[in-house]
């Protein structure tokens, strides 16, 4: 599921004179790094769903999990757009990132492994899943795992303002 390497282009408008575009290479280690994100799903009625989760970029992929039964689960069953967003609230320093794509359900149990494994190496054993049938396993019960797979990411510098967008080949 792994994403080509984007076009990068800087917004002027949106930008101080004398920012530069963000590499994607320096916005991946930042998604790479993110400890929490705020997943947005849309429900099957239109109106929209936010919610916090922890997250791991692995092969180039922004992994996540949830309980079939939840909200979020249930939204993406209905449409798979999503938006992932993480980032400092402040205003005049920090690094937003704002990830656009389709949520896509990762069964495949030895890349569910593998997923697994940055989840705990991550954030630590607390999060330590069992994979078995196309799924985590863990005391809290079952949860699905999609990764994000993008279409457009933006990245905000704060400091010296600039908003870089990373459009991904989509094929």
């Amino acid at each position: 599921m792994g994403n080509t390497e984007p076009v990068t282009e800087l917004d002027a408008r949106y930008s101080d004179e004398g920012a530069e575009a963000t590499a994607w290479a320096e916005g991946r280690d930042r998604v790479a790094a993110a400890t929490l994100w705020w997943l947005t799903t849309v429900r099957p009625d239109g109106r929209p769903h936010v919610t916090p989760l922890l997250a791991v970029w692995l092969e180039d992929t922004l992994f996540f999990c949830t309980g079939p039964a939840e909200r979020k689960a249930r939204n993406l069953a209905a449409s798979s757009h999503c938006i992932m967003m993480t980032g400092c609230n402040t205003y005049d320093e920090g690094f937003d990132l704002v990830l656009e794509g389709d949520a896509v359900r990762e069964a495949d149990d030895a890349k569910l492994r593998r997923v697994a494994a940055a989840y705990e190496a991550k954030y630590g054993p607390d999060w330590r899943f069992e994979v078995r049938d196309g799924a985590f396993h863990h005391e809290g019960g079952e949860a699905w795992v999609f990764g994000l797979a993008l279409s457009t990411g933006f990245g905000f510098a704060k400091g010296t303002y600039g908003q870089t967008r990373w459009r991904f080949d989509s094929r």
